[in-house]
């Protein structure tokens, strides 16, 4: 499996599509927190998910915000 990182960004009069998009989808990412800049006025959300692609990654949102949202393979590193 890969690890992506979602990154999704909406303005603030969508936060409350953003969050109300998730209910009656079925994800593994439902109920488990998220990081978000909506409190301090930056409007994005990010998740790290493991998928076999891109689209599979982006398929764990739902439709509303995988069509916002980019999602970037990543990987730990060491820091020296």
């Amino acid at each position: 499996m890969t690890r992506f990182l979602l990154a999704h960004r909406h303005e603030p009069a969508d936060c409350r599509f953003t969050y109300a998009a998730w209910r009656g989808f079925d994800s593994p990412l439902r109920r488990r927190p998220a990081l978000s800049s909506c409190r301090s006025g930056g409007h994005q959300l990010w998740w790290v998910v493991e998928a076999a692609c891109t689209a599979e990654a982006l398929a764990q949102l739902p439709p509303y915000l995988a069509r916002r949202s980019d999602a970037t393979e990543v990987e730990h590193v060491p820091i020296p």
